[in-house]
């Protein structure tokens, strides 16, 4: 009997824990979009005040759904022209910022808000995203008028996973990574090593496998202490790129450093890839 009673007093605490790593791995598979995407909903104001000479546009997603963007356009028609994909957080109207500098170098650019961000309907996940950015790319090309040679995509974060994907189907003319990961599961077990963030993830956006089927120019710029997707893994990404035009590390940013979002690097490194579109 007493054997009995220090065997469960051992199995006890054994059983608590198993019960609360269960319940974490339940809770972590039922909720995990909501620790990957973070929308903000607004409100977003009108293109021309955050832009100028921005417009409204709607993109029209292939299973029906409205999306809201914002178009800046070139000075001329051929102008190169940048789709800009965002990280998991906030909306279009953050990176106004980004789109007033490559503005002011000379180029187009265009906006959007993926499903479930900026007001927009539907709910993010890997294939809506993936619907959303061809959206993007459909509007540019067929009520824009954009030559296919003359588009580049920039990614930022998450943003680097949905325009890859974009780019293994449509090439574009360059293609800018900022703070790429190595995939979803790499960068979800550096914040969750607690967890088989690799068994349970429902989306996977593998963008060091795709990026090495992207036969185009492509640029990833890091920063050197970014603290939520490790540098390491962007220089892992730059060293998949099938056709690495350069890899630029920004001293001292951190992910969400203004920067990083706007900064000279970036935006040179943009232009440096619309200078190759001829």
């Amino acid at each position: 009997m007493a054997g009995t009673r220090a065997l469960r007093r051992v199995l006890r605490p054994a059983l608590v824990v198993v019960l609360v790593l269960a319940v974490l791995v339940g809770l972590l598979w039922a909720f995990q979009r909501r620790l990957v995407y973070l929308p903000d909903a607004g409100p977003v104001p009108a293109a021309a005040d955050a832009v100028p000479g921005a417009r409204d546009v709607e993109l029209t997603t292939s299973d029906g759904l409205t999306l809201g963007a914002w178009f800046v356009p070139g000075a001329t028609a051929d102008v190169p022209t940048v789709l800009v994909a965002n990280g998991n957080g906030g909306h279009r109207g953050m990176r106004a910022p980004l789109a007033r500098a490559l503005s002011a170098a000379g180029l187009a650019v265009l906006l959007f808000d993926y499903r479930g961000y900026g007001g927009n309907p539907g709910s993010p996940s890997e294939e809506g995203l993936a619907r959303d950015a061809r959206a993007a790319r459909s509007w540019l090309l067929e009520d824009a008028g954009v030559p296919p040679g003359r588009l580049l995509y920039l990614g930022e974060s998450l943003g680097c996973a949905v325009v890859t994907g974009l780019a293994v189907e449509h090439p574009p003319a360059g293609l800018v990574l900022r703070s790429p990961f190595v995939d979803l599961a790499a960068v979800g077990g550096e914040h969750y090593p607690f967890l088989p963030v690799r068994l349970l993830l429902r989306d996977r956006y593998p963008v060091a496998e795709q990026v090495a089927r992207v036969q185009v120019p492509t640029t990833v710029v890091v920063g050197s202490r970014d603290s939520i997707v490790p540098p390491a893994q962007s220089r892992q990404v730059a060293d998949a790129a099938a056709r690495l035009h350069r890899l630029v590390e920004v001293p001292g940013a951190d992910h969400n450093d203004a920067v990083l979002l706007d900064g000279r690097a970036l935006v040179d490194a943009v232009l440096e890839l619309a200078a190759l579109t001829g």
